[in-house]
């Protein structure tokens, strides 16, 4: 049986952390898909197409890992795919208390549903999309902080005209 894990997230836009993260879990499970969250009631910088081409561009060279987009609640999304595992990261104290609660309604959801918490490199702990879309648009280099792919978007988006 193959073990399927999801990793949901706005990945607005995907940074250094979350591809930490995705290749955390990717060495434990046989696929991951990475659902980039569709939610109409959080107002994102990116399309939902642009975060998928950023992710995709992103994990170009994990061949167990691919990209896919989602709505509504994500136990809806697990049953789709015949999942069970979740994937979420755990950066700071402070998201344990956030984390937790969602682990915990969605096991009530869906009671199958089993959430995986992973670290990533204590050099991405301080990262956050919000950061590196605030350092993009004051003009400072993004380069350490996401893939070049996602690099050329940012700059793309935030150019000073």
């Amino acid at each position: 049986m193959s073990r399927l894990a999801v990793y949901p997230g706005s990945f607005d836009p995907p940074t250094k952390g979350h591809l930490d993260i995705i290749q955390r879990a990717a060495r434990i499970f046989d696929h991951v898909i990475v659902a980039v969250s569709n939610n109409p009631n959080k107002k994102a910088t990116f399309s939902v197409a642009e975060r998928i081409q950023m992710v995709e561009a992103s994990i170009r060279d994990l061949p167990n890992a691919d990209v896919d987009t989602f709505s509504g609640l994500l136990v809806d999304y697990l049953r789709s795919k015949k999942a069970h595992i979740l994937i979420r990261g755990l950066r700071v104290i402070s998201d344990v208390d956030y984390e937790f609660q969602l682990a915990s309604i969605n096991r009530r959801l869906f009671r199958e549903a089993e959430t995986v918490f992973l670290m990533p490199d204590e050099q991405y702990t301080y990262l956050a999309s919000s950061v590196v879309k605030e350092v993009c648009q004051r003009g400072a280099p993004v380069d350490n902080f996401v893939s070049p792919a996602v690099a050329r978007v940012l700059r793309r988006k935030f150019s000073r005209k």
